[in-house]
């Protein structure tokens, strides 16, 4: 049983894309299956090194989910609603009170929201992919959007799609940092030596070191995929706070770069000036009545306060307690959640991004389907243990 009140395979990340919105990964990393990682890239008709659509990977999405139903008869059952409360026994309240039961529950919403901007300015957009909310904006009035990641970017694209802009899209961050770009082909992964790191500083050593050997950075920041969450879980909290607090925006920007294409269009912006990329804090900038709308750009906020109404609502019960640096939720190794008393819940699961803090690489499709496959194991191990056929 899935509920969920929109369409399935969209979500954030493709269910209100626009064409000029493209996967940040090659076609070849973006499979489904993990046992077939060509699946994508074969239903596409398309290379593996290629960028594809987002629009496109959510009809592949729901193309996949729709065999998997028909494959097997009456074992899917959608529910178009909302669930506005969880109880970790197993029964999940709708919106308008209705009420369903089920043996296990996993959350898969997504991340926290985007931490809120408390500016002077009558019209802050907090959720850029609202439909159509961009689109009404002003050509001739600049627009500040808070950020400069992929959001920003997709942002920039839709608010220029139409050629008429005539005044700037003006993004800013405290750094000022946009994210890097694919190579047009892809290099082989090469994992740095991280045998003998010790601490943050070592790693750090390694990564250079083998970035300098490589001539490319590109290869050895894909190579550490497999390992990132082995690393993060090494560190000490301390560690792991100064990596966010120093190292963090500079990681992201390496490790989810931009399709080449969609760089090339960046640098066009930038040279017509109709993209301008700055660097400060945003609460003090000035001249906030010169742009037509703030738009919310940044990162996930920190827990409690960016939780959604649902998580928001096992925390206050006490169901759930704030992971490790407030990213995301407290869970087990197997992603089970963690109440605010330590006890775990045997029938309450997390996959996605709110295991980030317990886990560091846990927001890309590759992390998220073996968090999925491994989900599908554990429940039938469980299944079989209860005697459940």
């Amino acid at each position: 049983m899935v509920v969920e009140p929109g369409e399935l395979g969209g979500g954030v990340a493709y269910g209100e894309a626009r064409p000029w919105h493209f996967l940040n990964s090659r076609a070849g990393a973006m499979s489904a299956d993990p046992d077939d990682p060509g699946h994508f890239a074969r239903w596409a008709g398309v290379e593996a090194a290629e960028f594809r659509p987002r629009a496109e990977y959510g009809r592949y999405l729901r193309t996949v989910l729709d065999e998997a139903a028909a494959d097997h008869p009456g074992r899917l059952r959608v529910v178009r609603a909302e669930a506005t409360r969880v109880d970790p026994g197993g029964v999940v309240e709708l919106a308008g009170g209705t009420t369903l039961r089920a043996d296990h529950v996993v959350l898969a919403t997504g991340g926290p929201r985007a931490a809120r901007q408390r500016l002077d300015h009558p019209n802050i957009i907090d959720d850029p992919w609202r439909p159509g909310v961009l689109e009404t904006l002003p050509g001739d009035r600049k627009v500040l959007l808070v950020g400069t990641g992929l959001t920003a970017i997709d942002a920039a694209l839709t608010l220029t799609a139409d050629g008429r802009r005539t005044a700037p899209v003006v993004a800013v961050s405290r750094r000022g940092l946009l994210p890097l770009t694919h190579t047009a082909e892809a290099a082989p992964p090469t994992a740095p030596d991280l045998n003998d790191c010790a601490t943050l500083r070592d790693v750090i050593r390694a990564v250079r070191s083998a970035a300098g050997e490589a001539g490319d950075w590109r290869p050895v920041v894909d190579g550490m995929r497999p390992f990132l969450d082995k690393l993060w879980t090494a560190l000490t909290p301390d560690e792991q706070e100064a990596f966010l607090r120093h190292l963090a925006r500079t990681w992201e920007c390496h490790r989810h770069r931009m399709a080449p294409a969609i760089a090339d269009r960046v640098v066009e912006l930038r040279s017509q000036g109709l993209l301008e990329v700055r660097r400060g804090g945003v609460a003090a900038w000035p001249g906030l009545s010169e742009y037509a709308a703030v738009v919310n750009c940044a990162g996930p906020g920190k827990l409690p306060g960016s939780a959604s109404p649902l998580v928001r609502g096992l925390l206050d019960a006490g169901s759930a307690k704030v992971g490790p640096h407030e990213l995301g939720l407290a869970i087990d190794p197997s992603g089970r959640v963690v109440a605010a008393s330590g006890r775990v819940h045997d029938r309450l699961w997390l996959i996605g991004p709110l295991r980030r803090g317990t886990q560091w690489e846990t927001t890309a499709v590759p992390e998220i389907r073996a968090q999925a496959a491994r989900l599908v194991t554990d429940l039938r191990s469980d299944a079989a243990l209860a005697g459940v056929a």
